[in-house]
């Protein structure tokens, strides 16, 4: 994988940046009294990796004038030492634009956690090429990767063409592509055409592909392989079989990868990781792992396996780092993993949990 050696940046984001709220102590949310506010976006959640651990993480992303949540988000950011950059979109009074709210309850014990999505009116729905200077960020700043995701490019008519030009800015200026196909049936309703061609062209033009089976089967039309069997084992199997169609049709991708999960009760998973690398898949075998809250594992998986990436390691451990930095944001409350350094996160992939004086 080749990289820009003289680029600013190592990793550039595109989100729509918003708040999660969540009740105290591990209760639903219809009965409690107290919640949580934090910041958060799927996307800048897989930075948060190579922001802590010191890599130059940029944001785009666009923000409502004069609004309190916009300003929190700046100011979370730059905490998670990432640097920003997009408009000020004025509101248009209370009933104009705000960031999107997550109302999400973490579950526990034999209780699943549940999310809520509430995005009308979100600010992130107008993001635009135009509103970025692509050639500078991409051209004379330098990018070594980009990371996109579906659920970006979903959001609206605006965000999908903001996403192709995107894309197209990256691969035109040397920067590698990494794009999460997040697949959500309520975005795709009556534009399943439309996020088709545009989510093939955003593919055609990856180096890192993130997806599981059903996401390429629904954004990107592939047909699936038969039908494996059972459990975790079947599921690794399916996404092999799927990752050789997938590869056939796509083959500039040089990393295809997902996340394995089964829930055994809200506080403790099984954990595991698939990343495909020339003709050769890695696993990281399901293992349990003790789970605080289960949103962000995901997104650290590809944040630790894209930081790998950046440094130069091999595909294996890429993997083994992306599993554990997965591993590492399920035991906090925030979204996102806050590594102290890089060896907090090789202990969880060697089962060390003992006390480090």
């Amino acid at each position: 994988m080749h990289l820009r050696e003289d680029a600013q940046w190592s990793l550039v984001i595109p989100t729509s940046m918003g708040v999660r709220i969540s009740p105290a102590a591990g209760q639903p949310v219809h009965v409690a009294n107290q919640f949580m506010l934090q910041v958060t976006s799927a996307e800048s959640n897989v930075g948060s990796i190579s922001s802590h651990l010191g890599q130059p993480v940029k944001i785009l992303t666009n923000f409502v004038a004069g609004s309190p949540i916009a300003q929190l988000i700046k100011s979370d950011l730059a905490g998670r030492h990432m640097a920003y950059e997009g408009p000020e979109v004025p509101q248009g009074g209370a009933w104009g634009y705000r960031h999107q709210f997550n109302i999400a309850d973490s579950g526990y014990g034999n209780r699943g956690a549940r999310v809520w999505n509430d995005r009308a009116g979100e600010v992130g729905r107008t993001l635009s090429a135009e509103d970025f200077d692509l050639d500078r960020i991409f051209g004379d700043e330098g990018v070594r990767i980009v990371h996109m995701s579906g659920l970006i490019a979903a959001l609206s008519p605006e965000t999908c063409r903001f996403c192709l030009e995107v894309a197209r800015a990256a691969r035109r200026h040397g920067t590698a592509v990494s794009f999460d196909l997040n697949h959500r049936a309520s975005f795709w309703e009556g534009r399943e055409a439309e996020l088709r061609e545009a989510f093939t062209e955003i593919a055609e033009l990856c180096t890192v592909l993130v997806g599981n089976e059903e996401d390429f089967q629904l954004a990107l039309g592939l047909q699936g392989p038969e039908a494996g069997g059972r459990g975790l084992a079947g599921k690794i199997d399916g996404f092999k079989g799927m990752i050789g169609k997938a590869h056939e049709r796509f083959g500039g991708v040089e990393y295809f990868t997902t996340t394995l999960r089964e829930v055994v009760n809200a506080n403790e998973h099984l954990w595991g990781a698939i990343l495909w690398h020339d003709g050769e898949f890695h696993v990281a075998e399901p293992r349990p792992i003790g789970v605080l809250d289960r949103i962000g594992g995901g997104d650290a998986t590809v944040g630790g396996i894209l930081y790998g990436l950046l440094k130069g390691w091999d595909a294996e451990r890429c993997l083994r780092f992306g599993w554990a930095s997965g591993a590492l944001a399920t035991t906090v409350l925030t979204d996102y993993a806050v590594p102290v350094d890089e060896d907090q996160i090789w202990t969880i992939w060697n089962g060390n949990a003992r006390i480090k004086r």
